[in-house]
This record gives structure tokens, C-alpha cells and sequence, in this order.
């Protein structure tokens, strides 16, 4: 993850105008694809809303596969088996490359799936089965709840991911155990410990920042969507 920019702008499910994003310190994390599960099987649906991007071949951009799961989902081997099929079909093609912009790798891949602790072990087989099927050289990124990289941490060691990124936004109930301030300096029961949370923060464009996010790869999270919350504005406070 070293090598692509320190800010990466997540795009979810709007229509996003990101034109005016700079190609060589700025990455987009886009989310390609969702898997839904419950009791029928497997459906994976495809992004819908378009994106407009810089025309470049510098633009650093990420797939998001997100994993949502019913009450009523039956997590097997042949639901796992469907699941990284549709993940390691986002890994191998760019979905957001145009005519001016022709298709190539994607500069790495990433996982949202806030996995109930009944779902971790099938979430860890998925995760083997991706990492051993990708490009060898692509990372592998997933985002955590908050709690994952602090207190509830021990599952997250054996992962074959090359960052977890602690999502501080949208965190209740965990908010309470959270500093004041923002500062992870301050609580030490919600310190973030785990190592592979260190590398990189998830933030939202409307909720407060951590003080201290040196040394990070920040990743920013549209509350309205970036027409509305300032793609700009927001990308030039982090610097």
C-alpha cells in the first residue's frame, strides 16, 4: 500500500463528479460491486451510479466489493465459493475505465464486509481463497469496524490482508469509548493497536477528524456525496 497516494476519496453508490480530482496525489476507492446474501444464495449487483473521472493513466483506483448479509444467510462453502468468484472478478478489470482511459489493473483491491462475530470464520476463508487467486503483486485492503483494531483486535492477525482500515465515522455504540476530542491518545481502552489498523484511517466528510493522522493513508467518506460536501475543500484541509 506504500506505493499509491497518501488521500483515496471513496465513491459509493451516487453518481460522482471527481474530475477535479489531482491524479498524482489523490486515489479513488470505488465501490464496483455489492454481494447480498440470504436465504435464497448469492446476488451480486454491479455499481449503478457513473463516475466521472480525470482523464490519466496516473489515477490510482481501488474496487470496493461490498458483503452484506441477512439475518437469514447461510454462509457455506458454496456461498464462499460464489463470493470470491464475484471478488476476484473486480481484481482482474477496471469498471471504471472509459474510452480515453483504457482498462488496466486496478492498483488494488478492497473488501467493506462488517462481519458479525458468527461470520468471521467464513469471512477469513473468503479472504485466503481471494488472497491466493488475485494478482500476486495487487494489496489487499479491508475496512474494520473501529473495535476490530482496538480492544476486539486478535481475530484480525492471521488475515491475509496488507491493511485494515479503522473506520471512525458512523461508530455508535462505540462513540462512547472513543476520546472526546477525537484523539486516540486520550482513551486507552479504545487505543488503536492492531498493526495492520495502523497504516491507514477511514474519516467522514461531516463527523470530526482524528488531531493526529501523520504518517497515514487517509480515506474519506462522502456523507452527501461529493457535490454536496466539497471535493476540494475537504482533500486541501488534509494537507
Amino acid at each position: 500500500m506504500q506505493g499509491l497516494p497518501r488521500v483515496t476519496v471513496w465513491a459509493w453508490e451516487r453518481r460522482e463528479d471527481l474530475r477535479e480530482l489531482d491524479p498524482e496525489s489523490t486515489a479513488v476507492a470505488y465501490l464496483d460491486r455489492t454481494i447480498a446474501i440470504d436465504a435464497r444464495g448469492v446476488v451480486v449487483t454491479p455499481r449503478r451510479g457513473a463516475m466521472l473521472l480525470p482523464v490519466s493513466a496516473a489515477l490510482k483506483k481501488i474496487p470496493v466489493v461490498r458483503i452484506e448479509t441477512a439475518p437469514d444467510a447461510v454462509l457455506d462453502g458454496a456461498a464462499a465459493a460464489k463470493t470470491v468468484d464475484a471478488i476476484v472478478e473486480a481484481a482482474h478489470a477496471d469498471e471504471a475505465a472509459s474510452s480515453a482511459t483504457p482498462a488496466a489493473l486496478p492498483a488494488a483491491l478492497q473488501i467493506d464486509f462488517d462481519a458479525k462475530v458468527s461470520e468471521r470464520g467464513w469471512y477469513r476463508t473468503v479472504l485466503q481463497s481471494v488472497r491466493r487467486r488475485m494478482p500476486e503483486t495487487m494489496p489487499l485492503s479491508m475496512t474494520a469496524l473501529a473495535s476490530w483494531c482496538s480492544y476486539d483486535s486478535a481475530w484480525l492477525r492471521d488475515l491475509p490482508v496488507d491493511e485494515a482500515v479503522p473506520m471512525l465515522f458512523r461508530m455508535e455504540p462505540d462513540r462512547r469509548r472513543f476520546a472526546p476530542n477525537g484523539s486516540r491518545e486520550v482513551d486507552n481502552d479504545f487505543q488503536l493497536r492492531e498493526p495492520v489498523c495502523l497504516g491507514a484511517v477511514g474519516i467522514s466528510t461531516r463527523e470530526a477528524w482524528p488531531h493526529d493522522m501523520a504518517g497515514q493513508r487517509v480515506y474519506i467518506f462522502p456523507d452527501k456525496g461529493w457535490q454536496s460536501d466539497g471535493l476540494a475543500e475537504t482533500i486541501k484541509e488534509l494537507w
